[in-house]
């Protein structure tokens, strides 16, 4: 019987067991995977916690994002999946679908497939952070050459992600990040200025960069207070975007500048491209072509086994108080006897 991870009542990493369970065969518009890579994001410790967009049915599944081959096929769905390697798409339910385990089923229409010359644990990596970057920037947004885009929470996953979108359209990448000393890495990986907010001045710093006019699009997963400062830092009919709630605080909304400069700001989530296929497929397309011919490159960075998915969670707990950073998307992949593979977000 494979190995599957669920969590019985609310609450902590401590919660999640691995446990033998039956197989279980897909139902109608469904396919069964093996897993090979399983990508844990910031979105599951909220779920495990009862604060997510999904309440958990008990006792449920976990995860989003991994990789793995299909192995069989439920009614309505082409055959010729089976055997291929895919990578799921977020935006079903974990309770009754949740991936992290050694077999899953999932929705036939959350399948996307992912260049070979991508590792699985790097395919486990990819549709949450592009996709999630790519439908507010791109869609959304509509970047263009030239935009200033300012990214808060920029060492993160969909930060990194952001950066490299917003440099392949020719636009320009403002990184926000707390401390200084993530600069030069974020310069490293594309950032064209990083703004270090708990050591500088975030309006004052926008506006000499983008010599007065502010951002045209601000890229936020962290709300709270904070939106009152984007706001200020934001360009006359510019836009606000946030995808997040990492400060898990009351969101203020910023009247006075949202009133004199035409703000736009609106809530977003990936869901607004899974649930419209003509969309995902425009945006999986763009993603897959620039990962074939390396302009993205997917960041992994530690590794736990199956049998460590608790210790993941509590590494990715423990970043986020003791480092008080934004490092939420953690990839773990299950193998026999074998290492997991862990990125950081």
């Amino acid at each position: 019987m494979p190995k599957i991870v669920r969590f019985h009542s609310i609450g902590g990493p401590e919660n999640l067991k691995v446990q033998d369970e039956p197989s279980r065969q897909p139902g109608e518009g469904e396919v069964k995977l093996r897993v090979q890579a399983v990508g844990l994001n910031r979105a599951e410790s909220m779920f495990m916690h009862g604060l997510y967009l999904e309440k958990p049915e008990l006792p449920s599944r976990i995860c989003y994002e991994g990789a793995g081959v299909v192995e069989s096929v439920g009614p309505g769905v082409d055959k010729s999946w089976v055997g291929k390697p895919i990578a799921t798409v977020p935006g079903y339910s974990m309770s009754k679908n949740g991936i992290l385990g050694e077999e899953a089923v999932v929705p036939a229409n959350s399948l996307g497939e992912y260049p070979a010359k991508l590792s699985p644990a790097e395919a486990a990596s990819i549709w949450m952070q592009y996709l999630t970057a790519y439908g507010a920037l791109i869609t959304f947004g509509s970047v263009k050459h030239g935009d200033f885009v300012l990214i808060t929470a920029a060492s993160s996953s969909v930060g990194l992600a952001a950066i490299q979108i917003v440099n392949a359209e020719g636009a320009i990448p403002i990184a926000a990040t707390r401390k200084s000393s993530k600069s030069a890495e974020l310069r490293a990986l594309g950032a064209a200025h990083v703004i270090a907010t708990e050591e500088e001045d975030l309006v004052k710093r926008v506006n000499e960069v983008t010599g007065g006019t502010g951002a045209r699009i601000v890229f936020d997963p962290v709300a709270g207070p904070g939106v009152e400062k984007l706001a200020e830092a934001t360009a006359f009919e510019g836009i606000i975007f946030e995808y997040g709630a990492l400060s898990m605080q009351p969101t203020p909304f910023p009247l006075m500048s949202a009133l004199s400069k035409g703000l736009s700001i609106r809530g977003y989530n990936l869901g607004e491209l899974s649930r419209k296929p003509s969309l995902l497929e425009t945006a999986k397309k763009y993603v897959y072509d620039r990962l074939a011919d390396g302009r993205f490159v997917p960041k992994i960075a530690k590794s736990f086994p199956l049998a460590q998915s608790a210790d993941a969670y509590h590494y990715l707990r423990v970043l986020l108080i003791l480092l008080a950073d934004v490092l939420h998307q953690f990839f773990v992949w299950p193998q026999a006897g074998g290492e997991g593979q862990c990125e950081r977000l």
